[in-house]
């Protein structure tokens, strides 16, 4: 676009074609404000040719997770109760990458809520996975992950506290970065409760490149005076970074989670790539770390100020017992992936002495993988237990999830990139993780085994056969008001 080669409304024009061909599969984008993009994109076209100093993404599309404000476009937090909500200003990182010159396109799908790995809600449906739609796409920020992995949009913006950026870039091909902690500003995104876990909750970005993180990171970090979990760290660039003297804790489980080969396999793949660039393993124990589930409950639940059946109910605490007996009434307020979560966490609750012990647990594996990691090592490690399951399949393995939410409480700072894909032909991805406020050291290992294993492919969302897909069924039911809950 600078060189005059290709003009801003063609790439926005590009983009919005991409997400109308295969959003109708994925049922990724829930709400798009394609005429304002297009007409910033024309804005975008006289500032170019008016020359002068520019934004430096300035014509560029991206899209945004439902969950982040966005002036005019819903922010339900895939809640029924919140189906009219309408922000009146960005969030802080939306604000950023628009002040850089991002058009946003729309806003993408997210389970009920957030806490949870597949991508389903009563108000807009299931999204599913673009390289087999029968599959889950993640969550939560499972329409991000599964525009990007499509080339529906170049760059999503999603938010992470127990592997919501990770888990859909794994389970969909993308790369994905979930920041240290406090590195970006959580400002303006549900729920918007800024309480301690804003620190465990990465906002960070959804790309097809490693390369374009860094640049990202560097327009969404520093505090806004608002979240005040988020401060001013150094954020150094991973063209610094001399991969002969980087250190390699490969760890193909966490000594719990039943890992597949190919995940496996992705490990040990990325740790020979970096090595073959100069990399030294090494190893050492981390004691509690097959705990990491346990300790992230715990940590997590010590630092919220507002239980999730509060969360769910606005302040009001749900009954999960009352709803779901309207789910077999058929009259559904809650999607059921978001009360079983519910109960969840109301039976952890009811074991102090567990919890006070896995909060100890958690206070040892932070210093140990401070002590660890350091200023110049990763650990590899498996981005989920297997590539994406089936829809509804993950409930089979609920803590599964520790592969990437144990990293949240340590707050560490972790890219996931593409390996390859297993003999189905689905993604499989890893995890470079480094200390917090070591982001530079995550992306270069991530860049040298992108460069090494190939990185991102286009994926071409293909119908299913004999039957429409479960989001577009849902998604067309739900808009005309015929079913709020999937078909069985």
């Amino acid at each position: 676009m600078r060189a005059g080669r290709l003009r801003p409304t063609e790439l926005v024009q590009a983009h919005i074609d991409r997400v109308q061909r295969v959003n109708p599969l994925l049922n990724a984008m829930v709400a798009d404000r394609f005429d304002a993009a297009l007409a910033e994109a024309r804005a975008a076209e006289v500032r170019l040719k008016q020359g002068g100093e520019l934004p430096p993404f300035l014509g560029v599309p991206c899209t945004i997770k439902e969950f982040f404000a966005v002036t005019g476009l819903p922010k339900t937090g895939g809640m029924l109760s919140r189906r009219d909500s309408r922000p009146e200003q960005d969030a802080t990182t939306v604000a950023r990458l628009r002040e850089a010159g991002f058009i946003v396109l729309g806003v993408t799908n997210a389970p009920e809520g957030g806490l949870w790995m597949e991508t389903t809600n009563l108000v807009y449906g299931r999204t599913n996975n673009p390289w087999d739609l029968r599959r889950t796409c993640g969550g939560s920020s499972g329409g991000e992950g599964a525009l990007v992995a499509a080339g529906a949009s170049p760059v999503g913006l999603g938010s992470d506290i127990g592997g919501s950026i990770r888990i859909p870039a794994g389970m969909c091909g993308t790369v994905g970065h979930k920041p240290s902690g406090g590195l970006v500003p959580n400002t303006g995104q549900f729920p918007d409760i800024l309480d301690d876990t804003s620190a465990f909750l990465g906002s960070g970005p959804l790309t097809r490149r490693v390369a374009d993180l860094y640049p990202l990171l560097k327009l969404l970090a520093g505090p806004d005076g608002l979240d005040p979990a988020c401060r001013s760290m150094e954020l150094r660039d991973p063209a610094s970074v001399d991969l002969s003297t980087l250190g390699l804790l490969p760890l193909e489980s966490n000594g719990r989670v039943r890992v597949a080969e190919s995940m496996r396999l992705g490990v040990r793949q990325a740790a020979q790539a970096l090595e073959d660039r100069g990399a030294h393993r090494r190893s050492a124990e981390l004691a509690g770390f097959r705990h990491g589930f346990e300790i992230w409950s715990a940590m997590l639940s010590q630092a919220s100020s507002l239980p999730y059946a509060r969360i769910l109910g606005q302040g009001k605490e749900i009954s999960v017992v009352r709803e779901l007996a309207r789910h077999l009434t058929g009259h559904p307020r809650y999607s059921l992936d978001a009360l079983i979560v519910t109960a969840s966490e109301g039976l952890a609750e009811l074991l102090p002495g567990l919890k006070r012990r896995y909060l100890e647990e958690g206070r040892v594996l932070r210093q140990r993988m401070d002590q660890v990691l350091g200023d110049d090592t990763v650990l590899i490690h498996p981005v989920y237990s297997r590539p994406a399951p089936r829809h509804r399949d993950a409930w089979r393995t609920p803590f599964d999830s520790a592969c990437t939410s144990v990293f949240n409480v340590m707050q560490c700072a972790v890219t996931v990139v593409p390996t390859g894909f297993d003999s189905r032909g689905l993604p499989v991805c890893v995890q470079l993780v480094a200390r917090q406020g070591q982001d530079h050291l995550a992306i270069a290992a991530a860049a040298a085994v992108e460069q090494a294993l190939g990185g991102w492919q286009l994926a071409e969302p293909r119908p299913l056969a004999h039957s429409e897909t479960w989001g577009q069924v849902q998604s067309v039911r739900v808009a005309e008001g015929r079913e709020a809950w999937p078909p069985r």
